[in-house]
């Protein structure tokens, strides 16, 4: 069986066992220092979520200007495709409509030669 303790000693471990419980409430009024309110976690909480919207509305912007401008260079390029299809069109009408009317000319004075 373990011995009894003598009162000093009795007197010594209470002392100790105080002196930790206030160390430990010490510990614990440091650590609720740091602890943020119930109102000024809601209220963080609140400017939080309307900053995140805020971000997502001026994402979804940013995302709408960039399909919009994407349309646009898309439409740029179709209307400069179709440009120079009516370009090498018309080079090659400028091309073959001299040849033809010299052609015909040819066949003009050959039949005239020949009808006389």
């Amino acid at each position: 069986m373990p011995e009894d303790l003598s009162v000093g000693e009795l007197g010594r471990t209470v002392d100790a066992l105080r002196r930790e419980v206030q160390a430990m409430g010490h510990g614990i009024n440091s650590r609720l220092d740091k602890v943020v309110s119930t109102e000024v976690y809601a209220l963080q909480s609140a400017y939080t979520d309307q900053r995140i919207n805020a971000l997502s509305q001026e994402v979804q912007k940013v995302r709408d200007e960039r399909d919009a401008l994407e349309d646009a260079f898309e439409a740029e390029k179709l209307a400069e495709r179709d440009r120079r299809e009516r370009e090498r069109q018309a080079r090659l009408y400028q091309m073959i409509v001299p040849v033809l009317m010299g052609l015909l000319s040819a066949a003009i004075a050959i039949w005239a030669v020949v009808a006389k």
